[in-house]
């Protein structure tokens, strides 16, 4: 089969030789290798990454009849990726994608039990709960619907991994020394119209523009996991983290309050609340007063999903 072959071709160095391939199993009907040739454009390897060409193969396994296929179309046609942002046509492709996908099905109808503009930014917000001045601490009561925060818990689960970094001396990747949970990050091609329209919603509550978000991360905590007190800058950076956002997907834990030990502040997570707090200072200064901690979860499971916003956009298809 093309799919097979190609994946030897390009094991032994041939990429050029099996993205032909490909192509050509593609336009002569085969779904499973167009789709393998949109994978290999989007993930830049073993082909140079290409997002407008990845949206044509994916388009063409679409019309052959892949539902993958359709759901990262969809995806990318909201964020952008590859074209222009267009909320409008993305909503169109997942009321097609419903009539005979259940997962779409599901994805469409949270989206239209949202209030929405016809750009898919929110319509209506919840009151701010002022906790703290300066540094601003601020909690937004139910931003999310518990169908809401099921759906990010369950998209997050599929990306966990144990939290990791890069030993900068030996440059192996090791257990993360202060952030003992599992985590995973909502990249574009996940970023469905329920995750979009949530990362709008947070854009609104914290008055920046959506691009300025990293990919929301999801996390889990069990028992006697942690994040221990730490700062959401990035040391040197030119991008700065100006705002953090922490969404609590869910309740009946014990533990895992967020904890800002500089001011005194400590807030017991509620399913479907948010919390916004500025990292940095009037100068774009790291503020070390907001060093904050998850502390330790002592039973039950706690969930969470965090959106690093930066002072200027972001490619999602590059930040590290």
């Amino acid at each position: 089969m093309a799919v097979e072959e190609a994946e030897r071709l390009a094991k032994s160095g041939q990429a050029v030789a099996a993205a032909e391939l490909l192509a050509n199993a593609g336009g002569g009907g085969d779904a499973d290798a167009a789709m393998l040739l949109a994978v290999w454009l989007l993930r830049g390897t073993p082909l140079r990454r290409d997002l407008a060409g990845a949206r044509v193969w994916l388009r063409r396994a679409m019309e052959i009849g892949h539902v993958d296929a359709a759901l990262t179309e969809i995806a990318l046609t909201a964020n952008g990726s590859g074209a222009p942002a267009d909320w409008p046509r993305a909503l169109a492709l997942l009321r097609t994608a419903a009539a005979h996908d259940p997962v779409g099905a599901a994805q469409l109808a949270l989206v239209e039990a949202m209030a929405l503009a016809p750009d898919g930014t929110p319509v209506g917000l919840p009151r701010p709960e002022p906790l703290h001045a300066a540094p601003r601490i601020v909690r937004f009561p139910a931003l999310l619907t518990p169908a809401e925060c099921a759906h990010l818990a369950g998209v997050g689960a599929a990306l966990l991994e144990p939290a990791r970094v890069i030993d900068p001396r030996t440059g192996a990747w090791v257990a993360h020394p202060i952030r003992t949970s599992d985590g995973g990050a909502i990249g574009p091609t996940r970023e469905d119209l329920v995750v979009r329209a949530i990362n709008a919603r947070v854009a609104a509550i914290s008055g920046t523009s959506v691009e300025q978000g990293e990919p929301l991360t999801v996390l889990r905590y069990r028992p006697g996991q942690e994040y221990r007190p730490h700062l959401d800058t990035i040391q040197g950076a030119a991008n700065q983290r100006i705002v953090t956002v922490l969404l609590y997907l869910n309740q009946g834990f014990a533990g895992g309050e967020t904890h800002f030990p500089e001011v005194g502040v400590t807030v017991t997570p509620r399913g479907g609340d948010a919390l916004l707090f500025a990292n940095t200072r009037a100068d774009g200064r790291p503020d070390p007063a907001t060093r904050h901690a998850g502390l330790p979860v002592t039973q039950g499971a706690k969930w969470l999903a965090t959106r690093w916003i930066r002072a200027a956009p972001v490619d999602p298809w590059t930040i590290a």
